[in-house]
């Protein structure tokens, strides 16, 4: 799915889909309306029980409404990888890369 707006896109693509995880590899800015966008992405595939995965190997920034979604998504064991050291940066303490 992508998300265009007058702030960036976001594009939000599922991945490595199994009965018992799913991978949702991020491209774009994790910033404005698209914060909710990825909430639902998640909300869905952690309603199936699955273990989710974000990939953000394509993201170029989390602005603050982002990183409280990350900490929300952190305590709900959603798994992050791949992040660029300027992400990782942004991410350290929240969640690890």
């Amino acid at each position: 799915m992508i998300h265009r707006g007058g702030r960036g896109v976001l594009m939000i693509v599922t991945r490595d889909v199994t009965t018992d995880r799913a991978t949702l590899v991020l491209e774009g800015g994790v910033l404005g309306p698209w914060v909710d966008e990825l909430r639902r992405a998640c909300d869905g595939a952690l309603a199936s029980h699955r273990v989710v995965t974000l990939d953000l190997g394509a993201v170029g920034f989390i602005d603050r409404a982002g990183l409280a979604l990350f900490r929300e998504l952190e305590g709900r064991q959603v798994r992050v990888t791949n992040c660029s050291p300027f992400v990782a940066e942004q991410l350290r303490g929240i969640v690890a890369c």
